[in-house]
């Protein structure tokens, strides 16, 4: 009964994966998908985004962490997904459900699922490429402008020997409006003789329990929920057993996104730390109430020191108190 942490282009990057592995009981995580196109990557553009691989594809708390690759070559997707293993990837996941139009526009993500062959055709070709105790997995949606092949694209998956496959429970029309149509994942599962994890609208203990009646699957896959509650899967994990929820606190909250401040201090430019800082905060103004006032007062700051010393006066507010 697995909860993985769901890919999230812009988002949920190595140092979110480092922060919310720390806090919270996830199972394994999927990175930001590669894009893969004419050639064979550099070693150094896998550990940009993956800089995991550097310690045994692991996260500091010693979550493992599957490098996902996006693009429509069979060939070069599959010397891409070699050269990962290679560089010490534990799993390679391949992405037929991103919705970007600029993604899909050049023949990557959801667009594929239009075209149920060459979604065969690509996983076949990374299996083949890939030591045969590495799982190959993919991610998929319920189809592109509607469901008419999603069964189609779930038996090519399987046919092509991938080891299990993610279902994100909404076409690429339908992006990211609720509801997630679970029933459809129950319907691949009775489909495909492999693993089925079911994938969106998992906000809280209740959505994860009917998630897992109404799809029959074991495994589940959470993304935006656990941006906005940290420790979701812990919290999870502990009603399903029965055992005492500790919340996390929000002087906690605010120790993390100074955390995740530092981090994007040393890996990006200044201009994009303020902005990765208070995108966290706008989906935390979900399950905090607090999260919405330190937003209010930050979201006009670009100045990376006066927003340092804004979460530094609330984190004094919080220990004074």
């Amino acid at each position: 009964m697995k909860i993985v942490l769901a890919p999230m282009e812009g988002l949920v990057d190595p140092i979110m994966r480092n922060l919310l592995t720390r806090v919270s009981d996830i199972d394994y995580c999927v990175t930001e998908f590669v894009r893969v196109s004419e050639r064979v990557l550099p070693a150094h553009l896998f550990k940009k985004t993956c800089p995991e691989l550097h310690h045994g594809g692991k996260t500091a708390a010693g979550v493992p962490v599957h490098v996902q690759l996006l693009g429509s070559d069979p060939q070069m997707m599959a010397l891409n997904a070699a050269k990962v293993v290679r560089l010490g990837a534990p799993a390679v996941d391949l992405n037929f459900g991103c919705p970007s139009k600029g993604v899909n526009a050049n023949r990557g993500g959801a667009i594929l699922l239009e075209t149920p062959n060459e979604v065969h055709d690509i996983v076949s070709a990374v299996r083949k490429a890939v030591p045969k105790d590495v799982p190959v997995t993919a991610k998929m949606r319920l189809g592109y402008k509607d469901k008419s092949l999603y069964l189609d694209n779930a038996a090519a998956i399987a046919d092509a020997g991938a080891a299990q496959v993610t279902v994100h429970a909404r076409t690429k029309v339908e992006g990211y409006k609720p509801p997630a149509h679970w029933e459809y994942i129950a319907r691949i599962r009775e489909y495909v003789k492999i693993p089925v994890v079911a994938n969106g609208e998992i906000w809280s203990f209740e959505d994860y329990q009917r998630c897992r009646e109404v799809s029959g699957c074991e495994d589940v896959m959470i993304g935006r929920g656990q941006i906005s509650q940290p420790d979701l899967v812990k919290a999870i994990k502990a009603q399903r057993d029965g055992a005492p929820v500790d919340p996390i606190r929000w002087l906690e909250i605010v120790g993390l996104l100074l955390d995740h401040m530092e981090q994007s201090t040393e890996r990006m430019l200044p201009g994009y730390v303020h902005g990765r800082i208070k995108q966290w905060l706008h989906h935390l103004k979900r399950c905090f109430p607090e999260a919405v006032a330190l937003f209010n007062q930050v979201k006009v700051i670009k100045d990376i020191d006066l927003l340092r010393q804004a979460l530094e006066v609330e984190q004094t507010r919080l220990k004074g108190d």
